[in-house]
């Protein structure tokens, strides 16, 4: 498992070309865009600790590396991911597992949100219970007009109450106790009009879209999506005042750092600017 992640070094220059494998995941990393994946298809992508902990892994691969500007969490098959792997919940396994299992799956969750690069859920199939709370916790979703999410856990008597955090966050109160409650699946159309997802596409331009909206970001400083990025996170924890307060500190800060500055400069010189990412 440690050959896939010790073939990719950290490089400040372009990035090359790269891509590798394992029993869990695809890697493939090219022109700043690093792709994930999940490719379990015989367990329908279950997020077993083992599946967890190589995502984790690929996430915070060399994260700091300025020539990374994007992530892209995607699937082969089409389940995208059923959710957690029920037979590490059984009660066979014991308490100390069940706890194991839902703290890797935090560690997962908050590992994209600490990305300091975007990470965007390219979808294709069924997104299922702690594999909706994966993709729901994605910076953007954008997914092709057959996938379907759901969060089923109380169909099995296991109320889906960590993906209700996720989908709590990104959508109405009523559609999300709607999707908690009946466990039943929303269409792509269904999430887009809740709030779920970003964008819906033709499966046939899935590709094409994501391209297009991760080219955007890249035209952008790196440092100033980063600390945007976190920004949004952090104030979202925060009362409104308090979060206006944050706001104004981190625009201050990003004015005046180097690309802020540069940025300014490029406006007022009628020029495209040049990035330092700094």
């Amino acid at each position: 498992m440690q050959r896939i992640f010790q073939r990719i070094r950290p490089h400040l220059g372009l990035r090359r070309n790269v891509s590798s494998s394992n029993n869990y995941l695809i890697i493939k990393e090219e022109n700043g865009t690093r792709e994930i994946t999940l490719n379990h298809e015989k367990t329908r992508n279950s997020l077993s600790l083992d599946m967890m902990s190589n995502i984790i892994k690929a996430v915070n691969l060399n994260k700091e590396d300025i020539s990374l500007r994007a992530i892209i969490l995607s699937a082969n098959g089409n389940i995208f991911s059923a959710g957690h792997n029920l037979k590490e919940l059984q009660e066979s396994t014991g308490i100390s597992q069940h706890k194991l299992v839902f703290s890797k799956a935090s560690e997962l969750m908050k590992s994209i949100i600490q990305s300091p690069v975007p990470v965007i859920a390219k979808v294709n199939g069924f997104a299922a219970a702690a594999g909706c709370q994966l993709v729901a916790t994605c910076d953007m979703i954008i997914c092709s007009e057959t996938s379907k999410f759901s969060t089923p856990g109380a169909n099995f008597g296991v109320f889906c109450s960590t993906p209700g955090i996720a989908i709590g966050r990104s959508m109405p109160k009523s559609k999300a106790m709607y999707m908690l409650l009946t466990g039943e699946p929303i269409t792509a159309q269904e999430a887009y009009e809740s709030g779920l997802v970003t964008k819906v596409v033709p499966t046939q331009d899935l590709d094409s879209e994501v391209n297009n909206v991760i080219e955007k970001i890249k035209h952008k400083s790196r440092s100033v999506i980063s600390i945007g990025k976190e920004f949004y996170y952090k104030q979202m924890d925060m009362g409104l005042f308090d979060a206006y307060k944050f706001g104004e500190d981190i625009m201050v800060q990003t004015i005046n750092s180097n690309d802020g500055q540069e940025g300014i400069r490029s406006f007022v010189e009628k020029r495209k600017a040049v990035w330092g990412h700094k």
